[in-house]
Formats: structure tokens, C-alpha cells, sequence
């Protein structure tokens, strides 16, 4: 009979311990399992060099409220394309322009139905702090001979910075006479750096990118009408994870405009 009981109350002790074990066990893959899911909560953004600031500030703002991290990738946007067209892990692109854009549209690598013009920007002739010259933004008005040196800005062919100055520079009538003193840099924000080391002693830039420089200063503002509109257009990459949605729509929201609008961006639609 004694037997028996022990028999029984070992059953007993094997069965809890093995309960306990089991139960340990599940409660350490569930915090694996949440622990990986809280890794892979993770949005990456691919935007123009001459958003870093403004997307940097409202990346913060937006891991300050949701349990996503925002990871960003700045390029100018004729690198970010051919890079996301070529397999790139990005969620959201933004574009400085409406050309690379178009060209991931063709491509079928964005979700069009999200695709949303959001903001605006001017274009603005700078020189190092302390460097300025006179300029007068008419067809009549000799800009080769306003300074010397180089006169630095984004890739004329491929960098929508550059694409925007070239045009300004024809319609002007300023084209030919500066040509040959331009060079062209990989994205904006290191046409910006060059003006600021003096390496050229003029820049075409965003009037976003100048603000944000103590090293230079901005000595005129090109027409608009000198060029196509600047236009960033936002969208979702085809493809991109479900949590990037939420991302997106805070960057249309009216904190992140908010955020844009001190940067010196013009917000064009929010809808």
C-alpha cells in the first residue's frame, strides 16, 4: 500500500514538472518569437539628400509614438531609383522630382493608388559665408563674370537639383558662358559642402539646403519660372511591409507638415 502512494505521488511531482517545463518552455519561444517581431518592426525610407533634416526630425517624432523604427536611406533620387528598381529593401521613396519617380512608376516598382505630390521647394544661388556677390536673376545681367571659379550643383543630367539649375541657367540666357566652370555633384547636400569648403565659389542648391548651412549664404533666388516646377512626390514601394503604411501617413500628416513647413519646404497636399 505504501508502494502505491509513492508510486502516486511521484506520478504526481512528474507530471507537474513536466507541466512547468512545458509552460517555461512556451513562455521562451514566445519571447523569441515577440522579441523577432519587434526587430523586424522596421520601415525603411529612401528620400532625397535634401530631405535628411526635415525626415530625420519627423522619423523621431514618429518612433516617439509608434513601436516602429524608421530606418532612412538619403541619395540623390536618381541613385535611390535605380537602386530600389534593382532590388532594394525600400518601403517608402520620396523623390526630389517627378522624373525618378515616374521612372519606378513605368518600372511597376511603386504602388501607384499612394503616390501623392507633397511638397515644394525653391532654387537658390549661394557662395561661402562672407563671399556673396551681386546678382540680378535677368537675361541681360552677365552671371560668368559675377564671381570666379566653379559654380557647384547636383549632376545636370541625373540629379534633380542639377536638372532644375541647368534649366534655370538656359532660360536665362547664363548657360553657355558658365558651362565649363560647372561641376557636378553626386546629390545636393554635397554641392552644398563644396561652397562651404570654398572649392567653388558658387553653388545651385535647394533654398532648404542653404538654410541649413552656417557656411553659406544665399545670394539670390531663381525665378520659377526659369525651371519646372520642384515637386516631391511620395509613395509606397510595391511590396513594402504592412507597418510602412502607418509611416506614410504620418508623413502626410499635419506634424510632419509642420515639420517640413520650419525646414522651408511648401507643403502642396496632405489628402
Amino acid at each position: 500500500m505504501k508502494k502505491v502512494i509513492n508510486n502516486q505521488l511521484l506520478k504526481t511531482l512528474f507530471n507537474q514538472t513536466r507541466h512547468i517545463i512545458l509552460c517555461s518552455a512556451a513562455g521562451l519561444v514566445l519571447g523569441v518569437l515577440t522579441t523577432n517581431a519587434q526587430a523586424e518592426s522596421k520601415v525603411t525610407v529612401f528620400a532625397a539628400a535634401s530631405l535628411t533634416n526635415a525626415m530625420g526630425e519627423i522619423a523621431k517624432a514618429y518612433e516617439s509614438e509608434q513601436p516602429i523604427k524608421v530606418q532612412s536611406s538619403y541619395s540623390a533620387s536618381s541613385n535611390l531609383a535605380k537602386q530600389i528598381d534593382s532590388g532594394a529593401p525600400a518601403d517608402i521613396f520620396m523623390s526630389a522630382d517627378s522624373k525618378w519617380m515616374n521612372y519606378l512608376q513605368d518600372k511597376k516598382r511603386i504602388d501607384v493608388a499612394t503616390r501623392v505630390n507633397l511638397l515644394g521647394n525653391r532654387l537658390v544661388i549661394i557662395a561661402p559665408k562672407g563671399k556673396n556677390f551681386k546678382v540680378q536673376t535677368d537675361k541681360s545681367f552677365n552671371f560668368s563674370s559675377a564671381f570666379n571659379g566653379r559654380l557647384c550643383t547636383g549632376e545636370i543630367d541625373s540629379v534633380p537639383a542639377g536638372i532644375y539649375a541647368k534649366q534655370s541657367l538656359v532660360a536665362l540666357k547664363w548657360w553657355d558662358s558658365v558651362k565649363s566652370r560647372i561641376i557636378g555633384t553626386q546629390d545636393v547636400r554635397a554641392a552644398v559642402v563644396f561652397v562651404e569648403r570654398g572649392e567653388c565659389d558658387a553653388g545651385i542648391v535647394y533654398e532648404t539646403d542653404a538654410k541649413v548651412s552656417n557656411k553659406v549664404e544665399i545670394v539670390a533666388t531663381l525665378p520659377d519660372e526659369t525651371h519646372e516646377p520642384i515637386v516631391y512626390p511620395l509613395a509606397l514601394v510595391q511590396g513594402a511591409k504592412p507597418e510602412a503604411k502607418s509611416f506614410y501617413e504620418f508623413i502626410k500628416s499635419g506634424k510632419a507638415k509642420t515639420i517640413f513647413i520650419q525646414y522651408g519646404f511648401t507643403p502642396i497636399t496632405t489628402k
